[in-house]
């Protein structure tokens, strides 16, 4: 049964769907970046809140500021932006139609639509999925990269901006001049500090055109910081067939596992949705909970994926199935990520590391290695260099730290241990696979991408481990190099 409003009284039995009113919604959140995970999570924790007859002056505007977003936008629209949520357990699966999304902004040239959707009063809340990556940032110091050149674009014509930010000035921009006030930035990206990493790309951005204007969003504008958290695999041909299995013809399924997690600063210049009614935690200590998860799931995803693609591992569930896998999974959380995480309330890093090892296990969940791999500039970045740093200033162990960062520069290669080809999976792929096929001969070269490592590659613990790792990998393959490490 094909998905639409005039279809949800007739889905298979045992699908739930909206009970609420969708045509009484009306909106409060535009949302630009509509891929999976914005689905499975901020708007179904609004779908719940509606389920519960609230929120219903909070439904979510979709938008998207490129080209390819067009594609998703037409999907959406022709089943009026519902989407089926398959949750996936080993014990089973459950469906739910989620209808918190009425609408999808028209994705055009300068943004116009967007920018007059943004300056809306009824608008309260602009949240953004737009990647790691997405943010603008030097990757060395985390500042504002201004020299960007789609930045420079924006600052030089801020009325047809490029990126989403240069659209949420010019919007501002307007609902200043029109006495409108202010929105919430609400940043859903996993960043540590994701709220002032926002604040800062949005602020910076408008001092480029407009310094009066930059002070009136800092002084104004609200930027929480927060915490996100479900493993979403992306949607292919399995997850088409599985929501047809269901009896629905739906082009934009999204899958997920059964965990949620929204921990929220509680930061809002125009109100907001009750999300702690339907489980999200509102905290003064997200910083606490987001280093925990960041440190122990998002890095923990790379400790395992750049070896699993070496080795030809297509799953993330099959990484922790291999015995070498999982023994580096284990020992590098253990004794070398956790000892630089702080207990939250109610979790102890310990705990987490075995929550994050059975919700990695879950072999319901098709999470590929290729996707969990991609974008290393962003994701080692930010993910695992903070915690070398640490253990560097510490004087911890970073044997495993450096490991993981061999495995990077060995699947930067390109190629398998078993011979194929790994596809281009980062935005600098060139570049990367520059420096690893130069750290071939001369491993200290991958180190001296200045970029990624800054002044890594002089400290002395590390550099003559990571040497040492890739070497080995080299000399005789990754899982002699895995073994070497778990043995001792």
């Amino acid at each position: 049964m094909r998905l639409s409003n005039a279809t949800l009284g007739d889905l298979p039995e045992g699908i739930t769907r909206p009970t609420y009113d969708r045509s009484a919604l009306t909106p409060g959140i535009v949302h630009i970046g509509l891929g999976n995970f914005h689905r499975a999570h901020q708007s179904w924790y609004l779908h719940r809140l509606m389920q519960q007859g609230l929120a219903q002056d909070w439904a979510i505007l979709g938008a998207g500021v490129r080209p390819h977003d067009r594609a998703q936008r037409e999907k959406l629209l022709a089943q009026d932006c519902l989407t089926t949520l398959i949750e996936l357990d080993p014990s089973g699966k459950s469906a739910e139609v989620v209808g918190s999304m009425i609408g999808y902004v028209p994705i055009e040239e300068g943004n116009a639509p967007l920018i007059a959707q943004m300056a809306d009063p009824a608008i309260r809340i602009v949240s953004l999925t737009v990647t790691e990556g997405g943010y603008f940032l030097d990757p060395v110091t985390k500042g504002f990269d201004a020299a960007h050149p789609d930045i420079r674009h924006d600052a030089a014509n801020p009325d047809r901006p490029r990126t989403a930010f240069g659209a949420m000035v010019a919007a501002l921009r307007l609902r200043r001049e029109r006495g409108i006030g202010p929105f919430t930035g609400q940043c859903c990206d996993n960043l540590q500090g994701n709220g002032a990493i926002l604040r800062q790309t949005v602020v910076s951005l408008a001092r480029l055109s407009d310094p009066d204007l930059a002070d009136w969003i800092d002084a104004n504008c609200t930027f929480p910081n927060s915490m996100v958290d479900c493993i979403v695999p992306a949607t292919g041909p399995k997850e088409l067939a599985l929501v047809r299995d269901l009896g629905i013809e739906d082009e934009v399924p999204v899958t997920h596992e059964n965990f949620r997690q929204w921990v929220i600063e509680d930061d809002f210049c125009a109100g907001r949705p009750d999300w702690d009614r339907v489980g999200a935690t509102f905290s003064d200590r997200v910083h606490d909970f987001e280093v925990m998860k960041i440190r122990i799931l998002n890095a923990g995803h790379q400790v395992i994926a750049n070896p699993g693609e070496v080795l030809s591992v297509e799953t993330i569930s099959g990484c922790m199935a291999h015995p070498l896998i999982r023994a580096l999974f284990d020992k590098v959380e253990r004794e070398e990520i956790a000892p630089h995480v702080q207990p939250v309330p109610g979790m102890t890093p310990g705990a987490y590391v075995d929550l994050i090892a059975r919700r990695f296990s879950n072999p319901a969940i098709v999470d590929t290695t290729r996707r969990v791999a991609f974008d290393g500039s962003s994701r080692h970045t930010g993910f695992l260099l903070p915690i070398l740093r640490d253990a560097l200033a510490a004087g911890t162990p970073v044997e495993g730290l450096a490991l993981a960062e061999a495995t990077w520069a060995r699947m930067c290669e390109g190629t398998r241990e078993d011979g194929s080809a790994i596809a281009p999976n980062d935005p600098f792929w060139d570049d990367r696979v520059q420096a690893a096929r130069a750290a071939r001969t001369r491993p200290r070269a991958w180190l001296e991408q200045a970029q990624i490592y800054g002044d890594l590659k002089d400290a002395p613990r590390f550099a003559e481990a990571f040497e040492r790792w890739l070497a080995l990998i080299r000399a005789e393959g990754m899982a002699a190099a895995i073994r070497r490490y778990v043995e001792g």
